[in-house]
């Protein structure tokens, strides 16, 4: 095996002192130019690869961005990542990922890395219940809470979702289509997101002039099983003709779990989905969703993390972006009520 190259092996090289060497490497003006292009050619000759450990020390940080997601099954936690790491690297700041499975254990133990290795700031989406031992644990980097709010001050980061008015012209529009029996999933209403999403469906209910049915309320974990699961028990109870997701996993969860039982879409059931995954524009003809600008949430999270030219971080803490209604063909009339 080869010894690593380091800047001082480079000096002893060259014949110059590992202090040269530092500053030529980092573009120190005070070093030659023509030693400065020397160092570096013989640098990239050797294959020389930086020192996180040893810039940290140095103060100059390792350009490391935390971002904690629940899953990357789904698409859009898939392309967030995606859009967020491109607008990054231009600044020169390395995204990387860990999975939560939205359990605070694991959410706790990804923290911990992050902080070992220097990183700078860190992108979550907060597992339930964990959000106050959260803030215990990251005093030393920036925290961007994505989606969920979990348990902000006055100095927290948000990066969030406004999707308030596509839920309720979401229900507004299965109202004029003739349903009147609408569920709803979404996630656990301990959660920021999930109880705010559940207030959206209920005054769409009211503005529609449908009456609230508690009984086809389905809350729980923001996962695929909630989804699947609430579907199955939906369908055995045979009382609602439209359904509305309120969350990426549940929605997905629920629309296998309808598709698995020859559920017809809307014949049977009308369906409203969360998130917009490229299939949807094609299976059952197109299915009606609340949509999220995924590269527009990356872009504005990557502003709240990256330093203005002063080098300070921005002051704007908030950045929203709105959600939409999107009706597809999933969205029509049910025959299996009768309209009344």
């Amino acid at each position: 095996m080869s010894k690593r190259v380091t800047i001082k092996s480079i000096a002893r090289d060259l014949n110059v002192s590992h202090m040269t060497v530092s500053r030529a490497l980092s573009g120190n003006s005070l070093v030659k130019e023509e030693t400065r292009k020397l160092v570096q050619r013989r640098a990239a000759e050797l294959g020389y690869v930086k020192s996180a450990a040893a810039a940290a020390m140095r103060g100059d940080g390792p350009g490391i961005v935390g971002l904690l997601l629940p899953t990357l099954a789904n698409e859009f936690y898939a392309r967030f990542a995606d859009s967020l790491a491109m607008q990054l690297e231009p600044a020169g700041l390395q995204l990387i990922i860990h999975l939560t499975a939205d359990k605070p254990e694991q959410e706790r133990r990804s923290l911990l890395k992050l902080r070992e290795v220097q990183a700078a700031a860190v992108v979550m989406v907060p597992t339930p219940g964990s959000e106050q031992a959260e803030l215990n644990q990251t005093d030393d980097m920036q925290v961007i809470r994505l989606i969920r709010t979990g348990t902000p001050d006055q100095n927290s980061y948000l990066a969030l979702v406004d999707d308030r008015r596509a839920i309720v012209e979401a229900v507004r529009r299965l109202g004029e289509a003739g349903h009147r029996r609408i569920a709803y999933f979404g996630g656990a209403t301990t959660l920021s997101s999930g109880n705010q999403r559940l207030s959206a469906f209920i005054s769409g209910l009211r503005e529609a002039g449908i009456a609230l049915l508690p009984e086809l309320l389905y809350t729980g974990a923001p996962t695929f099983a909630m989804g699947y699961n609430s579907a199955t028990a939906l369908v055995a109870e045979d009382a609602a003709s439209a359904l509305v997701c309120g969350g990426f996993e549940i929605s997905t969860g629920a629309l296998n779990g309808l598709l698995d039982q020859n559920i017809r879409l809307p014949e049977q059931i009308a369906f409203v989905g969360y998130g917009d995954p490229s299939y949807y524009l094609w299976l059952e003809g197109g299915i009606s969703t609340i949509r999220i600008p995924v590269e527009l949430l990356a872009s504005k999270t990557a502003r709240l993390i990256e330093p203005d030219s002063t080098g300070q971080q921005p002051h704007q803490r908030l950045r929203t972006v709105k959600a939409e209604f999107v009706e597809r063909r999933t969205c029509g009339p049910s025959h299996r009520f009768l309209i009344r």
